[in-house]
């Protein structure tokens, strides 16, 4: 699996942290920005930099973090078929990947902490589309998956 990584000026010192676990596990994974809090990217310049690159399949799951992580969530759901999200703890996490099979965690590092980051991205990283969904439920996801995708290509064709 291949991770893309970003943040803003907000972000970073979660980043980091993140970052240092991924390093740490053995994650390939490549720092998009901010590298220098000192001349840090603005958010939308970092997302505009790791969605396109998720979309393509370069990349095949990336975490941003920003302030709240809600401007790099918006601007990463601009690319088609990236599906970002922003979340707050381990288990929206864990369910925004069992679930939506999210590409793209936003967190806040205004929101969550260093320590809580990592935890969130530890849980995103090893959880896998209908992972430990009731039966009724991952079917329901697997008949909903062509209907999201076609709400999504009529979205995007306009």
């Amino acid at each position: 699996m291949k991770i893309a990584l970003g943040s803003d000026k907000s972000g970073y010192n979660a980043k980091e942290a993140v970052k240092a676990w991924l390093e740490q596990e053995g994650y390939e994974f490549d720092d998009l920005g901010t590298v220098n809090p000192e001349n840090a990217l603005p958010y939308y310049q970092v997302a505009q930099t790791v969605a396109p690159r998720v979309a393509d399949g370069s990349y095949d799951r990336a975490i941003l973090l920003c302030g709240t992580g809600a401007g790099m969530c918006i601007v990463s759901n601009m690319f088609k078929g990236v599906h970002a999200v922003v979340c707050e703890s381990p288990y929206t996490a864990k369910m925004a990947r069992a679930i939506n099979n999210a590409k793209v965690l936003c967190m806040g590092g205004w929101v969550v902490g260093p320590e809580l980051a990592v935890d969130m991205a530890k849980t995103f990283l090893n959880t896998e589309w209908c992972q430990d969904l009731e039966d009724w439920r991952a079917a329901n996801m697997h008949k909903f998956a062509a209907k999201l995708e076609e709400i999504e290509e009529g979205n995007y064709a306009k």
